[in-house]
């Protein structure tokens, strides 16, 4: 797999909040080792990372502006600004990354570099919680903007759901059918953190 030396990795609401029972049975719990992983990876070979917050406007969510809930979990928070490339920090209250403050494409296209084929806005890796809400939402809209997405599953997390008419899905079962959706429909290219880190390292 070939990752571009201004590939951006996109680091989505990895908070405290999350770590609250409120949101009932996770998958996945070698996310957050992964998710550090490509961290530690793109800040040593200086591509860009974005970190990416929720604040929402939900009195008493957890991820409540102003609550612990709301912080970076620490292995994120720690690793901030200790990167040798450049790194902003995007704030949200939607799904989307793309609907923050910064304007992230405007942030991913300044740090680009060399220029991408027309149509073609760059690489990004998208990273976090939940696999299909945030993250989901924000390859798809990457996808339709024409970057080339990369959607290292084993890096992100989500949660059983209740759905419509009785209706339920696992963790697992959720996070099988975005990567089905997203693959499938070429919003992304669902992969591996192996397959991320070794294209990283070979680019270098």
């Amino acid at each position: 797999m070939e990752i571009n030396e201004n590939a951006a990795l996109v680091v989505i609401d990895v908070q405290k909040g999350f770590e609250q029972e409120f949101w009932g049975r996770r998958d996945n719990p070698d996310a957050e080792r992964n998710i550090a992983a490509l961290i530690d990876v793109w800040q040593e070979t200086g591509r860009p990372v974005v970190f990416v917050r929720h604040d929402s406007r939900q009195p008493g969510s957890p991820l409540e502006p102003g609550t612990v809930g709301n912080d970076f979990k620490d292995f994120v928070e720690e690793r901030r600004g200790k990167g040798a490339g450049p790194e902003v920090l995007v704030t949200k209250s939607v799904n989307s990354a793309f609907y923050g403050e910064p304007d992230l494409d405007a942030w991913l296209r300044g740090v680009a570099r060399g220029g991408a084929a027309e149509g073609h806005r760059g690489q990004i890796v998208i990273v976090g919680i939940q696999t299909n809400m945030c993250n989901e939402t924000t390859a798809r809209m990457g996808g339709n903007l024409g970057y080339d997405v990369l959607y290292p599953l084993d890096a992100m997390h989500t949660f059983d759901l209740a759905g419509p008419f009785g209706w339920t899905q696992t963790a697992e079962e959720l996070t099988r059918a975005t990567a089905v959706s997203l693959h499938g429909g070429r919003f992304a290219r669902v992969v591996t953190t192996e397959d991320v880190l070794k294209g990283a390292a070979s680019a270098v």
